[in-house]
């Protein structure tokens, strides 16, 4: 392809290449535009694509490109769009930025981006298009951005951005999409301009916001942020757990909108089709040194793919049409979700006879295997950061959709962990998919015993198992332990522990043994983990 010195646009997106991004594009110095959104493509992208001095349209979306950014992609002073969203990709905002005169759309969203925005994008002035959406940037919003008067679609959501909503926003006459949900901002939300326009979905999860109440926020004259107060008041370890419990109580209350932003709406994976041969290859033939277990839906196998790829493939027993339907459920519910608290698909195999899931392999195994192995221990910090991430995957689940998503069965056997111990939920077969005009109440559930809310199916019900599974993280016994019964049970032996103040006859004693400096704050922090988990494992939502 470097020999077609001629060539303007390239258009392969929506394929299923795979692979490196190939070096002789950078031969095509009269290349304009170049898609290779929609694959499979691996790695980084090429140092050598600041050589392309002539491209204006540059789309690398929806592939699995990971590392840095090269620096020197920021020289290409003439690009007109840039879209590098749902990758892998790391690296600060570009300060370069100024310098992109004729810049009109940047999408760097799904991604692990990170750093404060610089005040320079002010000068990028014909930008009508900027998602930042689902990174990790921080710092406050910069006030210049107020001066992108061609601005149409702003989208900071799901980061950590800290501060004020800048006032100057309300000069963007033409700005029609405006999302900053789950970050951190405080103060007044703005009201003139456009902010007459956007609604309560523009603010979500912002716990210092306050304004007008048609947004869902406080009367900014009625007060004080107890949120803000809280982080001077509170010891930053026990402070997690107090920020926690406010996202879990606001969860189990929250009032379903009809109807989210598209922003909020999760990205489609392009799967790999996988043929039965393959796997069977993959697999030495579903071989028992391959098998990493067996449940009731099927067996979990390791094995490498033919682009190199290791996954868990988790074949389904077609003998029970539950089952088959579980498949079916799990499919659905993988292709609608993206989040790094969940397990990641990788593709599928299905035909009359065989049905199998290919996904992510997760090195750790799973937090059941943690908590119970011997020769295996979880500190106070990871499972607090266990339990946060599982909070975090479940905030989505219920939050991040136009309707919510029902786990169903969450249990410390469906969470695993990878090799930074970052905790991942899987397991979809039973999770439920509530469509509009449907009811968020069901009678009947195969979930596990002991791990389920009484008699319903909802969102409710996970935050049961999520207060249940605390219980069990902290005192590494299991609600179907011998011990209980029909007399006590796993949240009643806590909640005597926690009346009488002697929460160290219940928690795991691996926590609180020996000589320990730092015992008082451990066990002030057990204590605030443990009345969350009481109160999400409350009988009612009410309670």
């Amino acid at each position: 392809m470097g020999k077609l010195k001629g060539l303007t646009r390239i258009y392969l997106g929506y394929n299923k290449l795979q692979g490196l991004i190939p070096g002789d594009l950078c031969l095509l110095s009269k290349l304009g535009e170049l898609y290779l959104s929609h694959n499979k493509l691996q790695g980084s992208i090429p140092e050598c694509f600041s050589e392309l001095k002539s491209i204006k349209e540059l789309h690398l979306d929806s592939n699995k490109l990971e590392s840095n950014v090269p620096s020197n992609l920021w020289n290409l002073n003439d690009l007109v769009q840039l879209n590098l969203s749902t990758n892998n990709l790391r690296g600060s905002f570009p300060s370069e930025i100024e310098k992109f005169k004729v810049f009109w759309e940047l999408d760097l969203s799904f991604n692990s981006f990170s750093g404060d925005v610089p005040s320079d994008i002010g000068k990028a002035e014909l930008l009508v298009y900027l998602s930042l959406a689902h990174n990790e940037f921080q710092g406050s919003i910069p006030q210049s951005i107020g001066n992108l008067k061609s601005l149409e679609f702003l989208d900071l959501s799901f980061n950590s951005f800290l501060g004020f909503i800048p006032k100057s926003l309300e000069s963007l006459t033409h700005l029609k999409h405006f999302n900053v949900s789950y970050n951190k901002l405080e103060g007044q939300i703005p009201t003139g301009g456009n902010f007459a326009n956007f609604t309560a979905e523009s603010f979500l999860k912002n716990d210092g916001l306050c304004g007008e109440t048609r947004l869902k926020v406080p009367r900014c004259e009625k007060g004080v942020n107890v949120v803000s107060l809280m982080k001077y008041i509170v010891p930053s370890f026990v402070s997690v757990i107090i920020v926690v419990i406010v996202i879990l109580v606001l969860m189990r209350r929250q009032k379903w909108t009809k109807e989210l932003p598209n922003s909020e709406i999760s990205v489609v994976h392009p799967w790999i089709g996988s043929s039965y041969m393959e796997l069977v290859r993959a697999t030495n033939d579903f071989s028992g040194s391959n098998k990493l277990g067996s449940g009731g839906t099927g067996s979990v196998f390791t094995g490498t793919l033919s682009d190199g790829v290791i996954a868990a493939i988790k074949v389904f027993n077609l003998q029970s049409e539950k089952i088959s339907k579980s498949f079916d459920t799990e499919v659905e519910v993988l292709k609608a979700i993206r989040h790094r608290n969940l397990i990641k698909v990788i593709g599928c195999c299905c035909n009359q006879d065989f049905k199998a899931l290919l996904l992510e392999y997760v090195p750790n195994g799973s937090l059941d295997k943690w908590l119970y192995s011997h020769n295996l221990f979880l500190d106070l910090l990871q499972r607090l950061n266990i339990m946060i991430d599982v909070a975090l995957a479940l905030e989505y689940l219920h939050l991040g959709h136009t309707f919510p998503i029902v786990h169903c069965d969450l249990k410390p056997s469906n969470v695993l962990l990878d090799e930074d111990m970052t905790a991942h939920v899987g397991d979809f077969g039973l999770a439920k998919l509530f469509g509009e005009g449907e009811l968020m109440a069901q009678t009947r559930t195969l979930a596990t015993i002991g791990y389920m809310a009484p008699g319903i199916v909802s969102t409710s019900g996970d935050i049961y198992s999520f207060g249940i599974m605390l219980l069990e993280i902290c005192t590494r016994k299991k609600p179907t332990d011998e011990r209980f019964g029909d007399k006590i049970s796993l949240k009643s032996w806590v909640s005597f522990s926690l009346q009488e103040n002697r929460i160290g006859e219940v928690v795991d004693t691996n926590l609180l043994g020996g000589e320990d400096q730092n015992l008082s704050v451990k066990v002030q922090c057990l204590s605030s983990m443990l009345r969350l988990a009481m109160e999400c494992s409350a009988t009612s939502p009410s309670d």
